[in-house]
């Protein structure tokens, strides 16, 4: 079953690319005691994740700052290598955080994992836009197809604040 508004976030691991090659972080480091905007895409570097949808995010980063958002994290079932190149490719590093989820355990945890291998891509995340507040969900827009990017688009979620 998929998480819902209300729900708290699980306290599961993520990974980046720190000073030292990759390091852990778990999710309440990130996002107990804030409130965050976390949004999801199916793979880095794809076409609507990299040419719409993070773009958004980052344009709007300061209004969404504005609305008191202290965080905004992008994850996908990538390795933190690539969401690392990632970041520095789009110009978000150190604006917006990259949270690698390999092998897909945060995104099967909130049940919003889908299997993409007839395209030969494994297990991917679904799209999704989500605001925290101190780890509860009070906002949650999943896309029903992972080529849209218009329910959890950065101008949707900010309509939503």
């Amino acid at each position: 079953m998929a998480i819902e508004v209300g729900a708290r976030l699980p306290n599961t691991t993520f990974r980046r690319l720190g000073p030292n090659g990759p390091e852990t972080v778990m999710a309440d480091e990130l996002f107990a005691g804030k409130k965050a905007v976390l949004f999801a895409v199916p793979g880095a570097f794809t076409p609507t994740c990299h040419k719409n949808h993070l773009p958004g995010y980052l344009t709007n980063l300061d209004a969404l700052q504005a609305k008191g958002v202290d965080v905004v994290a992008v994850t996908s079932v990538n390795d933190p290598f690539v969401m690392n190149a990632w970041a520095e490719a789009t110009g978000a590093k150190d604006k917006i955080e990259f949270l690698s989820d390999g092998n897909g355990d945060f995104a099967t945890a909130i049940g919003l994992d889908f299997d993409a291998s007839a395209g030969g891509l494994g297990l991917r995340s679904k799209r999704y836009a989500m605001v925290l507040d101190d780890m509860t969900v009070s906002y949650l827009a999943v896309e029903d197809s992972p080529g849209k990017a218009d329910l959890s688009s950065a101008e949707a979620l900010l309509a939503s604040l």
